[in-house]
């Protein structure tokens, strides 16, 4: 099957401005689909509200389009009831860790088997460009005119803390290292959280004086460099990019799974 296999193509052309790296993030997450050869009857997306939302809209797959921040929530109830499908959730900054960061810090405390990707513009694209908890300090938005002084996230240092059994990060520069990631994290069974870097040109760039979403990408080639590579290591302010966790833990469904036979075995004893 190829990629145009897995979209829904008569929502295209798709409403993402111009330059922005959602589009490439789609693209390396159908790859990695692809290349593990998944059926589409197996797969499950949802999502909340946002740019990066949309996603759910393009793809040929059994999909919801859930309410802000509840991605996660309804993604937990799909992989309770059928454990064997593969749930990808897909995430902006608000989605993922302001209204939904109470689900994102539970579901990897879980260790549900999910894959969250946060897609990380560092803004809110889609309601005008507020600054959001994934900005950090001294970063312009239209809700920041004299810059912000909020710390923001780390995606990855969170999601590690919170018990995610897979937590990479990487960029829409680094397309084929993203489908290579991906693919990893889908076949990983627990909690996955890959957080990719993408450039909002449009409110982002704009306001930040980054320029368009090509100097953007340069930024996302620039500043980050691979885990444990000499780069990294000559210059550790740059942002790693790779796998921070990759570790086997009990995974949710699985042992509710043993709570039910146990249950069962109770009743009928």
């Amino acid at each position: 099957m190829a990629v145009k296999d897995y979209l829904r193509q008569r929502f295209f052309p798709h409403m993402w401005c111009p330059g922005c790296g959602h589009g490439t993030i789609l693209n390396s997450l159908l790859r990695a689909i692809e290349e593990l050869e998944l059926e589409k009857k197996d797969i499950v997306m949802t999502s909340g509200i946002g740019c990066s939302a949309r996603i759910s809209g393009y793809v040929d797959f059994h999909s919801l389009h859930t309410m802000h921040g509840r991605a996660l929530a309804c993604a937990t109830g799909v992989k309770l009831s059928r454990p064997h499908l593969n749930v990808i959730v897909p995430m902006g900054d608000g989605d993922a860790l302001a209204i939904g960061g109470n689900h994102f810090i539970h579901a990897a405390r879980r260790n549900i088997d999910i894959t969250a990707i946060v897609m990380n513009n560092r803004i809110y694209g889609m309601t005008g460009g507020q600054f959001s908890p994934l900005s950090g300090v001294g970063i312009k938005a239209t809700t920041a005119p004299y810059t912000t002084i909020d710390n923001n996230f780390d995606v990855v240092e969170l999601a590690t803390a919170a018990g995610a059994s897979f937590v990479a990060r990487s960029t829409a520069y680094h397309v084929k290292e993203s489908t290579d990631i991906l693919k990893q994290a889908i076949q990983h069974k627990g909690f996955s959280v890959v957080e990719i870097l993408s450039q909002c040109p449009t409110h982002y760039g704009r306001k930040n004086k980054e320029g368009d979403a090509v100097s953007m990408l340069e930024l996302h080639k620039t500043n980050t460099a691979k885990i444990g590579s000499k780069a990294l290591e000559k210059n550790p302010v740059l942002t790693p990019r790779g796998i921070f966790v990759d570790t086997d833990k009990p995974e949710y469904c699985a042992e509710y799974e043993k709570v039910i036979a146990f249950a069962m075995k109770e009743k009928t004893s």
